[in-house]
């Protein structure tokens, strides 16, 4: 895992912090199973640090077994709308003034980054004149501020089931994320989980339980249980639910190296979408470079001749193969695509490689502007005219030190975005080779 929240692991502020956050947890009643300490995380979980996997996390204490409760946070300890709202009365009634304003968290766009600024500080000017009202101070009233804080927000709500806005969870918003193993794009996957589960309604419920965590009416809590067998010393991991890489960067601020649900979408023309019974969003490559069974299915159909298409169509909606002839041409047609689509890209897979090397190393240098010479001269035309720079030194009244840390941050920033095209660039190169291979393969038969 990259590009997750970190914390300086000797940092006596940080360390200080945490310590509060357990006390409070223990006020609460936030405890974990019985078998360990209700004190904070107690003997069964402990707040580590995991370099290069996410950063602060939570750690096994002691060996942990699949099922196992692992965190319990009642209900008088979520942060909800109700909540907050019977404890301020100055922020109950400046919403009551103010109805417009939902509690729900609105979805940021997953496209485009500037939409999401634009509808960020939309959101912002909207609730402007309420949060003056609620008599905020000034740094608390500006869209940095504002930024952090709902990006804090929809990074760390969980589902409630009375309250459509969610709720914070202290202490189990600790836990790092790993993605979900099945394929949802697998009917084989669904075939065999149905034949696993079928027992009865219980332990369908059950099944589901242990891969998430969950807000139980009956111990009027949300508990959290471990998903697999974890050895002492082992990170912890949740689910968060299912995402691509570009959700993870959007809603979480990071990126998995090898997510399973990364999807790449490519290029179709209008006719493509319209002979396809699937919605758009399942016609895209699997990060292993195979096209979607829903993508297959439109383009078998696609490249079969309009005259047979009522004929034969009952073949391609079952995914099966129309003919050794038509699975070449497809193949071909993807792989043609996704090769067009990597050289109109300004950068190569190689040098997004290297630049991410690059910044890799920058921890090396001794001082910043150096590193930043050196990346400029290799990399110019990323920097657009020290850009970066521009952006970090250009704040009036910052002293060095603050503006050091802006460009360490920027550079964070930016990694993220090569990482991120470098993954999706990997998997259409992996698209190629996959559709090259099949070719091949069958043009030997």
């Amino acid at each position: 895992m990259v590009g997750n929240g970190k914390m300086n692991p000797s940092s006596e502020a940080e360390e200080r912090g945490m310590k509060s956050l357990l006390k409070w947890a223990a006020k609460y009643g936030i405890e974990v199973s019985e078998s360990c300490s209700s004190l904070g995380l107690g003997h069964c979980l402990g707040v580590s640090w995991f370099p290069g996997a996410g950063g602060r996390g939570v750690a096994a204490l002691r060996p942990i077994s699949k099922g196992e409760l692992l965190l319990k946070v009642p209900k008088s300890a979520l942060i909800t709308t109700d909540s907050l709202l019977s404890r301020d009365e100055t922020l109950s009634l400046a919403l009551k003034a103010h109805p417009s304003h939902s509690s729900t968290q609105v979805d940021y766009a997953i496209w485009a980054a500037q939409k999401a600024v634009t509808k960020a500080k939309y959101e912002w000017e909207q609730a402007f004149t309420l949060m003056k009202e609620l008599k905020l101070k000034p740094p608390l009233l500006t869209f940095r501020a504002w930024i952090w804080a709902t990006g804090t927000i929809s990074s760390r709500t969980l589902h409630i089931p009375w309250d459509e806005a969610g709720c914070l969870c202290p202490v189990g918003d600790l836990f790092n994320y790993a993605a979900p193993t099945e394929d949802p794009d697998s009917f084989e996957n669904v075939e065999n989980w149905q034949n696993e589960h079928a027992k009865d309604d219980l332990d369908i419920h059950h099944s589901q339980r242990l891969t998430d965590g969950g807000y139980e009416e009956d111990v009027a809590a949300y508990c959290f249980y471990a998903k697999k067998n974890y050895n002492v010393g082992e990170q912890v991991l949740l689910s968060y639910g299912t995402y691509t890489n570009l959700e993870l960067l959007e809603y979480y601020g990071f990126l998995l190296e090898d997510n399973p649900n990364e999807k790449v979408f490519i290029p179709l023309d209008l006719d493509m979408y319209s002979l396809s019974c699937w919605p758009k969003e399942s016609l895209y490559i699997h990060q292993n470079g195979r096209p979607s069974f829903a993508l297959m299915c439109a383009l078998r159909l696609w490249a079969t001749p309009l005259q047979q298409r009522k004929s034969i169509g009952h073949l391609a909606y079952s995914g099966c193969p129309i003919s050794k002839g038509n699975e070449i041409y497809v193949m071909k047609w993807i792989g043609k695509k996704c090769d067009a689509l990597l050289k109109e890209m300004p950068t190569s897979v190689e040098e997004d490689k290297s630049l991410v090397h690059l910044m890799d190393k920058m921890e090396e240098y001794e001082n910043l502007g150096e590193w930043v010479k050196k990346a400029s001269a290799v990399f110019g035309g990323e920097f657009g005219d020290n850009n970066i720079l521009k952006a970090a030194y250009g704040v009036e009244g910052d002293d060095e030190l603050t503006s050091l840390v802006r460009t360490k941050m920027l550079i964070d920033r930016w990694k993220l975005a090569v990482q991120w095209r470098l993954m999706y660039k990997t998997v259409v190169a992996r698209c190629i080779s996959y559709c090259t291979d099949i070719v091949n393969s069958l043009s030997t038969q």
